[in-house]
């Protein structure tokens, strides 16, 4: 039965994205207008947990550019630009408690409704028309539609990057007392001749300061030696050492055997991170470039996948924000080029360290990542049995959602604050971005078992396990995942009769 219902929902189903109702025939001359309107409506008609506004950037690129006879429409772009960039730069002021509370609805003026709907394609008497001016708010339709979208949930503007730095007493001052005593402790590991790595694994788990993850990062990856005296040396070498791989290798980037690579990495780019300023900047899109060009030529085994292009960017932003504090909308080109050369360098070995732990996630048919998903499978039939028989009955396989959570680490999930958070855990825990990450997996798909219960259909699960909403989680949510990935772990890594590695 269930399977009869899914196939007949793909199959006849009007509502499904990219599908026209049938009585509605799509005429060629305005095509894009209608793409844009059914995505606008989908799109408000879901709780994407990690996308923000995707429906204003999906609006943007589908609209054709305007014309010198039509300045308005720079003007008003700009304009929205303008405020955004300013709620952006007004929520960095406040405390992260008042960040993560979701926004009072009263708080939204009908007016600035208006406004921002006035950017989108509208139905007006059975046409599509471009709302540009206020007369077009008196129909009947419009007002309707208005109303609308003012009675759905609101979905705020709140920095993925920015306020990063606060983030290590969630819903508390920056530096409390016990945030200054740890910051004094990883203070004087760092500085010891021979810094002890358990030690620094050991304080780094619960999550490490702003003003010492950078240098923490470096060691706790392999990247730098425990030795104080050797750092310097060897980060001039391999810093050198990869940029004689960009002279060596990347002219090659147009050649025959390497242009599809390339061609991948260079629309997959744009697509990092499409929301945060920093990563839209031409300079940083191409240092993401230079960094997986490279690292694709020298391991053949897996080359570039989808997917890797990701795991760049936590590295990018902590070695970012050794200089620049409001990482999120800094003008990365404004450094000087030695600096932006070393942070470069720094995340692409970083990365590499990364990489060659779960390097078969990315190897042909990436066996890596469907042995995982089938031990969270198990693992979860075992933790909790009515979620796995939730499934069974509706006929929704763990690939179809936990591909993407073994692939990108759980980034596409999380707010890039949290996965910073995350990876401080990762990289003190023994096998953190493998073994580990199962656990953290499986808690994060428990952690919504109401949600997940209360669907009755393969849409609504589906639509769930791929939109889950942490857009406003912090590091309390973070740490209570982790402690609870820690607890499963501690349960069922060494119990051969409930889950074996």
């Amino acid at each position: 039965m269930a399977t009869e219902n899914r196939i007949n929902f793909w199959r006849r189903n009007a509502k499904v994205p990219g599908r026209y109702p049938k009585d509605t025939k799509p005429k060629f001359n305005n095509l894009k207008s209608k793409k844009a309107s059914s995505f606008h409506e989908f799109a408000r008609s879901t709780n994407d947990a990690w996308d923000i506004d995707e429906e204003e950037d999906e609006d943007f690129l589908s609209t054709p550019a305007p014309t010198l006879s039509s300045p308005s429409g720079l003007h008003s772009t700009s304009t929205q630009t303008q405020q955004q960039q300013q709620i952006q730069a007004d929520d960095t002021e406040t405390g992260v408690s008042d960040r993560l509370s979701p926004p009072s609805t009263e708080a939204l003026d009908f007016k600035d409704v208006q406004e921002e709907d006035a950017e989108y394609w509208e139905h007006v008497n059975g046409k599509v028309v471009k709302s540009s001016s206020d007369a077009h708010l008196n129909t009947p339709s419009v007002r309707s539609t208005l109303q609308k979208q003012q009675s759905l949930p609101v979905r705020p503007i709140i920095p993925l990057v920015a306020r990063m730095s606060d983030q290590n007493a969630s819903g508390a001052p920056p530096m409390t007392v016990r945030e200054k005593s740890r910051l004094d402790k990883f203070k004087q590991l760092l500085a010891s001749p021979n810094t002890d790595l358990e030690e620094l694994r050991k304080h780094s788990w619960s999550g490490i300061p702003r003003e010492v993850r950078p240098i923490t990062w470096r060691l706790l990856s392999g990247y730098l030696p425990a030795n104080k005296e050797r750092r310097e040396l060897v980060m001039k070498r391999k810093r050198d050492e990869y940029f004689g791989f960009i002279e060596q290798y990347y002219q090659s980037r147009t050649d025959e055997h390497y242009k599809d690579t390339y061609r991948q990495i260079h629309i997959d780019i744009p697509r990092t991170n499409p929301l945060i300023p920093l990563f839209q900047q031409p300079a940083v899109q191409e240092v993401f470039e230079r960094i997986l060009f490279i690292w694709a030529i020298r391991h053949p085994a897996s080359g570039y996948v989808q997917g890797i292009n990701d795991l760049v960017t936590p590295f990018f932003v902590v070695f970012l924000s050794e200089f620049v504090k409001d990482v999120e909308n800094f003008e990365v080109a404004a450094l000087p080029m030695d600096t932006q050369r070393n942070i470069e360098a720094d995340s692409f070995w970083c990365m590499s360290k990364l990489l060659d732990g779960i390097q078969d996630n990315y190897t042909f048919a990436q066996p890596g990542i469907q042995n995982k998903v089938k031990a969270l499978e198990e693992l979860v039939s075992r933790i909790d049995g009515d979620i796995h028989n939730h499934f069974k009955r509706y006929e929704v396989e763990y690939l179809q959602f936990a591909f993407r959570w073994m692939n990108n680490l759980l980034m596409r999930e999380l707010p890039l604050r949290c996965t910073i958070r995350l990876w401080d855990t990762y990289q003190a825990e023994a096998e953190g971005f493998t073994h580990f990450h199962l656990y953290v997996c499986s808690a994060f798909l428990i952690e919504w078992r109401k949600e997940i219960l209360s669907m009755v259909d393969f849409q609504g699960l589906l639509m769930l396990l791929q939109n889950l909403p942490t857009i406003h989680w912090g590091n309390e949510e973070v740490g209570l995942l982790l402690a609870e990935a820690y607890r499963l772990k501690y349960m069922f890594a060494d119990a051969p009769s409930h889950y074996k590695r």
